[in-house]
């Protein structure tokens, strides 16, 4: 017994000498980690089963690597700005799935919601010729509904989100066969704005650089800040030179991108989009009370419940979320392709948006994971996809690395839940 009440306090010991200082000169410095502190908390977190994205960051590495010594044309800037324009639609489809697998559910159907909202765009602005911009609006106004009869079906009757979006996926694929006709498909002309903006609207380098900047600023700002709230409320806080460290290691990255895909045609605009949405999915979920509602929800529903934290209200506004952003992303990829067929949303679509956000470090079992996971799902599956393309490999060996890939991020997840359990961080 003596020894296992005193192995808290040599932990707690030897955590402070690895951070390079004494209690009392801890003290003296108001508790402020400093870069080595939180390079050491790094560590720990990791050790500890709290991998976040570092499996899929190196994942992302060895694919790079793979590819470029098998095809020196898979890091060109011209195929790297192909694979953001390819990559923007299923990426916003996946942010929706990550907001929907958050709060431990599923949607099977944002394949199929996607096909429709495409379809919805072209009926609208093809063949009712109403203004382009009322098409997308309705087409989302769509999702949004689809998403608030899932959650309502699923709130009131209990039934298992897995069932529900089976029928939907479904139901909503016939839906997109008799909006489309007997052609299958409607083609948008590639005049139209809409066309335009998925397929040749690139930033100028300046404008790039600019927005690459205000985000470094912004983390920068954002550091801060939340260093003078923990500083009032006499918490321990960062050193100012870890946030300026985050937003210096930002700019420079951004920079290196914007300048390496000038080199081709650019910035698009699609992409940038699409990563708006993700700063502002991220805001949201972490900076609201709804967002740590879905947290919560995910985390533990009856202990939510028991908090009296809106459950019904979470789960139905996670399924809006989700089915908005598959309408979104279906009405990009028609833009992408100038034409709103039945191969939109098709079924693949369904698994590359659940294993995007999964292999990007969303938990199947909820209430773990970030809007950012949406971001690196999508370029390991984008990066496959397009290297296995220059390497002329056939589709099914691109569904047979995808698989496996996926296989492993679950295995990874299962094992870091374990690992986290096993250190009392579950």
């Amino acid at each position: 017994m003596t020894a296992d009440r005193d192995r808290p306090v040599q932990r707690a010991r030897k955590g402070t000498a690895s951070s390079g200082g004494s209690p009392s000169s801890r003290l003296d410095t108001g508790g402020v980690r400093t870069l080595r502190d939180v390079s050491a908390g790094f560590v720990s977190r990791v050790r500890d089963g709290e991998l976040g994205s570092a499996p899929i960051a190196v994942g992302l590495i060895v694919i790079a690597v793979l590819f470029q010594s098998l095809n020196p044309r898979f890091l060109a800037p011209g195929n790297l700005v192909n694979l953001t324009l390819q990559a923007a639609p299923l990426g916003v489809i996946a942010l929706g799935t990550v907001v929907v697998l958050l709060v431990a559910q599923i949607d099977l159907s944002v394949g199929s919601v996607s096909g429709l909202a495409s379809a919805v765009v072209g009926v609208c602005a093809m063949r009712l010729q109403w203004p382009m911009l009322i098409g997308v609006i309705a087409a989302i106004a769509v999702g949004a509904v689809i998403g608030v009869f899932y959650g309502f079906l699923q709130t009131r009757f209990g039934v298992p989100s897995f069932l529900i979006t089976l029928a939907g996926l479904l139901a909503f694929l016939g839906v997109q066969l008799a909006l489309l006709g007997p052609t299958g498909s409607i083609n948008i002309p590639f005049s139209d704005p809409l066309v335009q903006f998925a397929n040749t609207w690139f930033l100028p380098p300046w404008v790039a650089y600019v927005i690459a900047g205000l985000a470094a600023l912004a983390v920068l700002g954002t550091g801060l800040a939340r260093r003078r709230r923990r500083m009032r409320a006499q918490l321990p806080a960062e050193h100012p030179s870890v946030p300026v460290v985050r937003a210096l290691v930002l700019a420079v990255g951004l920079g290196l991108a914007v300048w390496y895909l000038s080199l081709d045609r650019g910035t698009a605009v699609m992409p940038v989009l699409f990563l708006l949405l993700v700063v502002l999915m991220s805001y949201l979920l972490r900076r609201t009370r709804w967002g740590r509602s879905v947290f919560a929800v995910g985390g533990n529903v009856d202990a939510a419940r028991r908090a009296g934290l809106p459950v019904t209200r979470t789960l139905v506004t996670a399924f809006v979320v989700c089915s908005s952003f598959a309408a979104i992303g279906g009405v990009l990829a028609a833009a992408r392709l100038g034409s709103a067929t039945t191969l939109t949303g098709s079924a693949d679509t369904n698994l590359n948006a659940i294993a995007a956000a999964i292999i990007g470090g969303t938990s199947l079992f909820g209430g773990r994971g970030s809007a950012w996971s949406a971001v690196l799902g999508v370029l390991v599956i984008s990066a496959i996809s397009s290297g296995l393309t220059l390497l002329n490999l056939d589709a099914s060996v691109r569904y047979m690395i995808t698989g496996a890939v996926l296989l492993l991020a679950v295995i990874v997840d299962s094992l870091s839940r374990r690992s986290r359990a096993s250190h009392g961080r579950a």
